[in-house]
């Protein structure tokens, strides 16, 4: 007697309006509770892992889950022109499963102020015995202007899968060995029947290895490694810009069953600072400067990241003048040059006059005349054809 299909929907606990996103994180959580790894011996789970992997194939992909919600598993019944390849056929339902170990337990976590996350998705590869190289992991760290032009040490605290210390990464109790899969039996592929086809897809126990844990570490459940809270130095380079990321080799996850660790990248966000703005190595100010400097010329203290500089402002400066202040602004990255601070100056106008400041004012005004001030008689010159 053929056994009743359950609705895909219900085993992946999700509702028929479920996103790719909201199934696929359903899937992941579930396949993860069901694998044969975690569940040895439990042939309950193991069916329970294979359904979900059938359900992951037939929701996550457009034109099966159109015609699942229309015709149901009548769509994909032997004989019955379903979409997708060969009929009722689906691809390899392990093909997510190995997405998910590829950084299990490593991604979304906070660590230390950052965003950290599983990266690029590590390295997929499983030697004979079982060894897979850990996933690289991304940091996202916030740092100062100052921080960024000088160069700093950091240190940061990251939650991620470590080597376990139980076993040293080896995945087994003490005493234990490997021996052949009794799902693939020690072949690390599976036959099964599509129609009139046979297809081969890697075992889902042992991953393709051919080989399993006799005893398991119960420390690691056999993966060799935990989650744990790791403290990583960091020196961020003089003259580093927003956006940069930075390698910091094997200090990513641990490999599966002691193969080697991936990589952390830490992307690097400079915050806003109050005073410069910065283009690639120069950086910029807005000086604001009185109206009698700006006439009668002078001196004036112009803050600089290390500290402050003297510019000499000379008479008759005009609102909007940009001044050079070399070799001020940010060393270059690569350390061949440093970058200039373009000081642009703001004449400021007074806001408040008393009798005896406008008086004077006043008395100035009839004494410069129209010679003092070419700017204002050039720009009414070229208009005064607007004022006829």
């Amino acid at each position: 007697m053929a056994t009743t299909k359950r609705d895909y929907y219900e085993v992946l606990s999700v509702t028929r309006e479920a996103t790719e996103d909201e199934i696929k994180r359903s899937y992941r959580k579930l396949a993860v509770k069901f694998h044969p790894d975690k569940n040895p011996g439990d042939t309950t789970a193991e069916e329970k892992f294979k359904e979900l992997g059938e359900a992951y194939d037939v929701l996550m992909d457009e034109n099966k889950r159109a015609a699942y919600d229309r015709y149901g598993h009548a769509a994909f019944a032997q004989g019955t022109a379903g979409p997708g390849r060969g009929g009722g056929g689906f691809h390899d339902p392990f093909d997510i499963f190995r997405e998910v170990f590829s950084g299990a337990g490593g991604g979304g976590g906070m660590g230390g102020g950052g965003i950290f996350e599983t990266f690029f998705g590590g390295g997929a590869q499983v030697d004979r015995e079982g060894r897979q190289r850990g996933s690289d992991l991304r940091y996202d760290m916030q740092i100062t202007l100052e921080e960024a032009a000088f160069g700093v040490e950091k240190e940061i605290e990251v939650r991620k899968l470590d080597t376990c210390t139980k076993c040293e990464g080896k995945g087994a109790e003490a005493g234990s060995r490997a021996i052949n899969c009794p799902t693939c039996q020690g072949r690390g592929q599976v036959i099964s029947s599509r129609g009139f086809f046979q297809v081969s897809q890697t075992c889902p126990r042992c991953r393709g290895v051919g080989q399993i844990i006799e005893k398991p570490c119960r420390a690691c459940d056999g993966e060799g490694r935990v989650e744990k809270m790791s403290r990583i130095k960091l020196k961020i380079p003089a003259g580093i810009a927003e956006g940069s990321r930075l390698r910091s080799s094997r200090n990513g996850e641990a490999g599966i069953r002691g193969g080697p660790p991936g990589d952390l990248y830490v992307v690097i966000h400079v915050k806003e600072h109050e005073i410069f703005q910065r283009d690639e190595d120069n950086l910029y100010c807005e000086l604001p400067i009185s109206f009698t400097l700006a006439a009668l010329g002078g001196e004036i203290a112009v803050p600089t990241l290390e500290g402050k500089a003297n510019l000499k402002v000379p008479a008759g400066t005009q609102s909007g003048q940009i001044f050079k202040l070399r070799d001020k602004g940010i060393m270059n990255v690569n350390g061949r040059d440093r970058g200039d601070l373009l000081a642009r100056v703001v004449v400021e106008v007074p806001t408040r006059l008393n009798s005896e400041q406008r008086q004077k004012l006043e008395e100035f005004a009839e004494l410069c005349g129209d010679e003092n001030t070419p700017l204002h008689k050039g720009f009414f010159d070229r208009a005064k054809d607007f004022f006829r």
